[in-house]
This record gives structure tokens, C-alpha cells and sequence, in this order.
């Protein structure tokens, strides 16, 4: 899919969300023939001509002056993150090279490795898992190691891994929803990713639930949350979770780390897990 039908599809969905009465426009109660809003209708809200509003939901119209895009934007009440997205699609990046393949630091090995009672890892801009520390294969009861490079992959274990489906349980289906709309951005940011593309369309042949998701055209950032888990030694527990971007090296993207407030329910059970856990590795 080009960018200009993504930013066609985008427009389209967004405008469908959307009810005459919710943006002041006269409703009569007759049924319409169009989910949502008229284009004419979102047009007179936006200040653009009926018809050039039509050509930027085709697709058809370049250079796109960012004042129409914020007139657009306010128009369909998009979020900040919808925002961002809308300016991409409608002036997209310069081709450059392919991404560089992503090599961590010594020093990231390290402080990963210096979290021993924080499971954390570091992902790249494809949801890729580039390292990970002993406390994050306790919580998450995989050994990252052993799997394959395709596999090794946040979206593919969430969406995918039935390990994963079990410890998220209910959650699933918001961390699922999150990690897809994120995917979203991503390549709108890097649309000269083939790696990218390639992981894209292989979730959504695997995946109907991704599928799905994707085809909402929805986008949300990630940022910080509260992840709920059951845990088939700990119980349920709530986990705080702080994605923290990291930019000095290409090819990657974040260090994501996993936390329980002191006293919560859980917080000293996952903590004697995982200082049993590094006992019985240096007995070994």
C-alpha cells in the first residue's frame, strides 16, 4: 500500500468515527448513506473547498501546506499522536539508505545486565527484542536466546506466542491493540524499511487479530502504562512500564523496564523468583 492510499484510508476513518452532532452540524435523523461525516461536511469544518478536500482523501494532491493539514486535523479531532501521524502520510521522508542492522553497545549490555531486580530489554524500531536481561526471562518465562531472529520480536511474541497469551491473559488484547497502532507510526516514519514492510505484512498473514487491528487504521505512541499479568508462579501482578528512548545508536530504538511499587501485591514474590532464579544460574 503507497503512502497516499494510506493517507486516503486514514482520512476516511477517522471522518467515519465521527457524527454531525458531534461537531455542531445540523442532524435531522434521516439515515445517510455514509458512515459519519459527509467529505462536504468535513470540508466546510476544515475551510477548504469541497472538492480539494476530496483530492487529499484520494490521495491526489502533493505538497499539502501544513496550515490545511492543522485546519484538517482540528477538523476531525484528531489526538496528538493522530496529528503526527497525518503530517507524515502527507509529506513523507526522503528515501534514504536501508537501516543499518543494530548493534548494542557494550555499555547497554552492561546496565542491562546491572538491573538484576528490574526485568528490562531493548528493542529496535521493528518491535526486534536486541537484548534483554536475566529478570526479564524469569517475568516473561521465555529464554530469548533460544529463539529464532523472526521470533525474537515483541509483536510476533504478543500476538503470536501462546507463552505470552497465557502470562497476559486479559491484558492481550490492549498490549496487541497497543503494539500494532505503534507499528503504524513506525512506518510512516520509516517508510523506506523493508525489514519493516516485510514484518508488517507477514503479522497480518499470521495474525487475524493483527490484521484487524491494522486495517482500523488507528495509531497511538507508546510511552508508560501499568501492564496487568498472571503469572504461573507470582499470581496476578501489575507491572509499571517505561519505554525509554535511546538515540544514539541506529537501529535502535528503546530500553522498555518493568517495575512493582514497594508493598504492591506481587512485588516481593517476583523479587524471590528472581534472586532464586540467579542463585540456581551460578550454581550451575
Amino acid at each position: 500500500m503507497d503512502t497516499s492510499q494510506q493517507l486516503g484510508d486514514f482520512l476516511s476513518t477517522r471522518r467515519a468515527r465521527l457524527q454531525p452532532q458531534d461537531v455542531g452540524l445540523p442532524y435531522y435523523g434521516t439515515r445517510r448513506r455514509v458512515p459519519g461525516l459527509r467529505r462536504e461536511e468535513l470540508a466546510q469544518l476544515a475551510g477548504v473547498s469541497a472538492d480539494y478536500y476530496a483530492r487529499l482523501e484520494q490521495g491526489r494532491l502533493d505538497n499539502v501546506s501544513f496550515t490545511v493539514l492543522d485546519a484538517v486535523a482540528t477538523a476531525l479531532r484528531l489526538s496528538d499522536d493522530e496529528r503526527g501521524y497525518l503530517y507524515q502520510l502527507a509529506h513523507p521522508p526522503a528515501p534514504g539508505d536501508e537501516p543499518v542492522a543494530p548493534v548494542l553497545r557494550p555499555a547497554l549490555h552492561a546496565l542491562l545486565a546491572a538491573m538484576e531486580q528490574i526485568p528490562a530489554y531493548i528493542v529496535g524500531h521493528r518491535t526486534n527484542i536486541l537484548g534483554w536481561n536475566h529478570a526479564a526471562t524469569v517475568l516473561f518465562g521465555i529464554d530469548f536466546a533460544t529463539l529464532p531472529g523472526p521470533q525474537r520480536n515483541w509483536a510476533h511474541l504478543v500476538l503470536l506466542d501462546p507463552r505470552l497469551r497465557t502470562l497476559l491473559a486479559g491484558e492481550q488484547p490492549v498490549i496487541a491493540r497497543q503494539i500494532t497502532h505503534d507499528l503504524r507510526m513506525r512506518l510512516a516514519h520509516r517508510p523506506g524499511d523493508s525489514e519493516l514492510r516485510d514484518l508488517v505484512d507477514r503479522m497480518r498473514s499470521s495474525s487475524a487479530q493483527f490484521d484487524e487491528l491494522w486495517s482500523s487504521h488507528d495509531v497511538v505512541g507508546v510511552a508508560h502504562g501499568v501492564y496487568h499479568f498472571q503469572h504461573p508462579e507470582v499470581g496476578p501482578i501489575s507491572l509499571d512500564y517505561e519505554f525509554l528512548p535511546l538515540t544514539a545508536d541506529p537501529g535502535v530504538r528503546a530500553m522498555v523496564t518493568y517495575t512493582i511499587a514497594p508493598g504492591e501485591p506481587g512485588q516481593r514474590a517476583l523479587r524471590e523468583l528472581i534472586t532464586r532464579s540467579l542463585r540456581f544460574g551460578d550454581a550451575g
